[in-house]
């Protein structure tokens, strides 16, 4: 006899979560091509970075390989973050399912949650590999960063979720044609952040700019760390911070830009 729960308990929300992930991971599990994606160009990037640091070491240029592997490393975890929670949400476009999942009891939380913990999942596969190639291949462990290594990879996939979600919202407000705004957001962050140089070398104003992105803070941090430094907590914190408030407003843009396509009637012509 099956169990039914009131449709606001707990169990019932973990359930249709569980359902959204389910569904995602089928889709995935029946495009080889995909699940070769996965994994294909984070180590494309790897391998490029990694020949560019050999060059620079024997050309004897004053720079520290873990710098560049360990931005490599950690850029993928914010890029990965964000695209991965955008295609979750495309492929129900694509797939013309998206309808189907707004008239279900699915809440818009409980839809998010569903894509946030898919995408979860995906990244930490890739930056598992990643991490191994990295290992076997340049000598280069992520235990290099030491104690920071959870805060760093935290704020940045909750960055990259606040970024996918941007890309989402784009696409539900404008249509089909803002596809390009959720691939490429996470890219229009990346000279702001400072991921393969110090933010000092950006312009005044870009300077200012960027101490408002948490993943300036974190690649700051994991340059401090790698140089034999201690982990800028503080500044982490900061990061931290700034990362709860995007969240949160990204959520409420989200829900603002869902509304907008439901009251419009576009949810049943994505996909046409």
């Amino acid at each position: 006899m099956t169990m039914v729960h009131p449709p606001l308990s707990p169990a019932a929300r973990r359930t249709r979560i569980g359902g959204v992930v389910l569904r995602d991971f089928a889709a995935l599990r029946r495009s080889p091509i995909r699940m070769f994606e996965i994994v294909f160009w984070p180590t494309i990037e790897l391998l490029v970075w990694g020949f560019v640091t050999f060059f620079l070491q024997s050309q004897r240029v004053p720079f520290v390989a873990a710098f560049l592997l360990g931005a490599v490393l950690l850029w993928q975890v914010l890029q990965k973050a964000s695209n991965e929670i955008s295609i979750a949400f495309l492929e129900d476009i694509w797939s013309r399912n998206l309808l189907n999942v707004q008239v279900s009891p699915l809440s818009t939380v409980e839809y998010v949650i569903g894509l946030i913990v898919f995408s979860f999942g995906k990244v930490l596969f890739a930056i598992t590999v990643m991490a191994g190639l990295s290992l076997a291949f340049y000598g280069f462990g992520v235990t290099s960063f030491g104690a920071g290594l959870v805060p760093f990879m935290a704020l940045l996939l909750v960055m990259g979720w606040s970024l996918g979600l941007v890309g989402i919202s784009a696409v539900l407000r404008f249509g089909e044609n803002a596809q390009v705004i959720a691939w490429s957001l996470v890219f229009v962050v990346q000279p702001l952040a400072g991921i393969f140089y110090p933010v000092e070398v950006l312009p005044a104003p870009l300077q200012a700019v960027a101490s408002f992105l948490p993943a300036t803070h974190v690649f700051t941090g994991m340059r401090t760390v790698l140089n034999g430094g201690a982990v800028p907590w503080e500044s982490l914190a900061w990061a931290a911070a700034l990362d709860a408030v995007y969240l949160v407003a990204t959520l409420g843009l989200f829900g603002w830009a869902l509304r907008y396509a439901r009251m419009r009637g576009k949810l049943s012509r994505f996909g046409e």
